[in-house]
């Protein structure tokens, strides 16, 4: 990733400038804040009404490694993980779209000196910082509620900020395909289908075993992995494999984007 920056020849205030464009768009009114009000609470909403509520029919589970766990706490870490990755899709996927196929932003700051890579990497960071708010507030929440310690909290908050730089680098890489709105109810069917069936609300090892291969292929399963371990202090050399696989996405995702919008705005 280093190389590739290095090759890119990226100027960090370019990069900036364009973070820079999102910040003066926050400021803009108060619909965007609804917006992002809306995002934060919807995990929470799910943690509090399947953790918690139907966690009561559930008890405990049993971890892989034998260690048995509340079904709350099971269920807590993947929601982070899904928060992480909901916040950054909403920015790479819907509003980057918006600004690349509509509203022509990325026409006018291709106009000034930046290049496209700046703008995949401007946009990416502005996506993890949404994405870092809504985990940040959400493991003050799991705190609050006792479903992890503040130590681990803190330990987990990285990890959630790595599953949003993959998602979001993928989200817009994506979003460079797309043709219409109609589009992305592609997007948003997969989305769904990787929240229910990501290790999210029961143990992979529960599915037929062709079923948990499948899972265990798919990039919101080791999130979800990294973040749970991380938050109930289940520690092992396969976290440092679901990092790898996250990083693969975040390089890939970022340089495919960037080499697209190339092609589809400076051709």
């Amino acid at each position: 990733m280093v190389s590739l920056l290095l090759a890119a020849r990226i100027s960090p205030s370019r990069v900036g400038a364009v973070i820079n464009r999102n910040v003066g768009a926050l400021r803009s009114g108060p619909s965007y804040w609804l917006v992002l009000l809306s995002g934060f609470f919807e995990p929470v909403l799910y943690l509090l009404s399947i953790g918690v509520g139907v966690g009561a029919l559930v008890g405990d589970l049993t971890l892989p490694g034998g260690r048995v766990v509340e079904y709350a706490v099971f269920v807590a870490p993947a929601m982070l993980a899904v928060s992480a990755m909901s916040g950054a899709l909403s920015e790479t996927t819907f509003n980057f779209f918006f600004k690349m196929k509509y509203s022509k932003t990325f026409d006018a700051v291709l106009a000034t000196p930046v290049k496209p890579f700046e703008i995949a990497l401007g946009e990416l960071a502005w996506a993890m910082v949404r994405s870092s708010v809504y985990t940040g507030a959400f493991l003050v929440v799991m705190v609050a509620l006792g479903l992890t310690g503040p130590g681990w909290a803190l330990a987990a908050f990285p990890a959630t900020m790595l599953v949003g730089l993959a998602f979001g680098a993928v989200g817009m890489a994506i979003s460079t395909f797309m043709r219409g709105w109609q589009d992305f109810d592609l997007l948003t069917t997969g989305q769904f289908a990787l929240f229910l069936f990501s290790g999210t609300f029961s143990p992979v090892q529960d599915y037929p075993a062709v079923v948990e291969v499948l899972v265990r292929l798919t990039p919101l399963y080791h999130a979800v992995e990294l973040v749970r371990g991380l938050v109930i202090g289940e520690l092992g050399w396969g976290l440092l494999g679901n990092a790898a696989y996250l990083l693969a996405m975040v390089a890939a995702g970022l340089t495919l984007a960037a080499r697209r919008i190339h092609r589809t705005l400076c051709a």
